[in-house]
């Protein structure tokens, strides 16, 4: 098949690995839920070959992510998992990294809510939680591009819509995560890197 392809995923990636690099050096697992097209999991998983990364999304999407890992053949890239956040199930086995890019403003509010608690079930101590995409501060856009963008999310379904960084921390915090750092990235996008404290 043909592979999808996401121009915003070759703009983003450098800038992305740049932050992940040193959070992931000493991480073995990472969960990437919403894997979309594949192209983030390739390029990570080709620069930090130390790393087992284990894609998942829809089940519509896994051919896509599929014909990216077939085609990169790395061996430490795993096919995708059906993760669906209306009504997860979650891996058994635990991780310590999960990483996400562009899922908040997708999903529902309440599917932000069961992610937010299925990371906190399956990541180890001292584990990370890295998500990137657009957020608010105190209710407010950073730029006009980012409420535009807003307009038009919700225009696709009223679900949508940039998430307030404050009650993404309220979450995390209600699973035992702690924002950590919080990174400025290009195209007013932000990298919030959450952590578990260890035992």
């Amino acid at each position: 098949m043909e592979k999808p392809f996401s121009p915003a995923c070759v703009r983003n990636c450098v800038p992305i690995l740049r932050q992940l690099r040193p959070v992931f050096a000493a991480r073995h697992t990472v969960l990437e839920i919403g894997s979309g097209t594949g192209q983030h999991a390739v390029y990570f998983g080709r620069w930090m070959p130390h790393l087992e990364w284990q894609t998942s999304d829809l089940a519509e999407n896994h051919a896509g992510v599929q014909a990216w890992i077939n085609e990169a053949e790395l061996a430490n890239v795993l096919p995708p998992i059906l993760l669906d956040m209306q009504a997860p199930r979650w891996p058994t086995r635990q991780f310590d990294a999960v990483y996400t890019a562009n899922t908040c403003h997708i999903m529902s509010w309440p599917q932000v809510e069961n992610m937010f608690d299925g990371v906190g079930t399956l990541l180890m101590p001292d584990g990370v939680f890295c998500v990137y995409g657009p957020f608010n501060y105190h209710g407010a856009f950073t730029s006009v591009s980012n409420a535009q963008f807003d307009v038009s999310l919700r225009a696709q379904g009223m679900h949508r819509a940039i998430r307030n960084i404050e009650a993404l921390q309220e979450l995390a915090e209600k699973n035992r995560l702690l924002l950590r750092a919080d990174h400025a990235m290009p195209a007013n996008n932000r990298l919030l890197i959450f952590h578990r404290p260890g035992h």
